[in-house]
């Protein structure tokens, strides 16, 4: 027995309008997560920034050997966990020049 397709006022049918209404729920939940993941992106950038304020705090307070494992942290987090290009800390630039 073959199934019957209902067909609203609109002309469509009942098959192409709950394809419509998933295809909604589909694009909302992909917005739902692009704004998490940007959520997460601002939290990670934030705590970077923190982890900044540390080092130059450790390093202007003469310890040299915690600002360094924070900066060896904070490049690993930088290059593994996010997979962004290493960049240095302003006491490295200090340092250096």
């Amino acid at each position: 027995m073959a199934e019957a397709e209902v067909v609203d006022n609109s002309g469509r049918s009942g098959r192409d309008s709950q394809r419509g209404a998933e295809e909604g729920q589909r694009r909302a939940r992909i917005g739902e997560l692009e704004a998490e993941v940007e959520r997460y992106r601002q939290a990670s950038e934030d705590a970077l920034q923190q982890l900044d304020w540390c080092i130059g705090y450790m390093h202007g307070a003469g310890k040299r050997g915690i600002a360094r494992s924070l900066s060896r942290n904070r490049a690993y987090i930088r290059t593994h966990l996010l997979r962004r290009a290493e960049q240095p800390v302003p006491s490295q630039e200090m340092n250096e020049g």
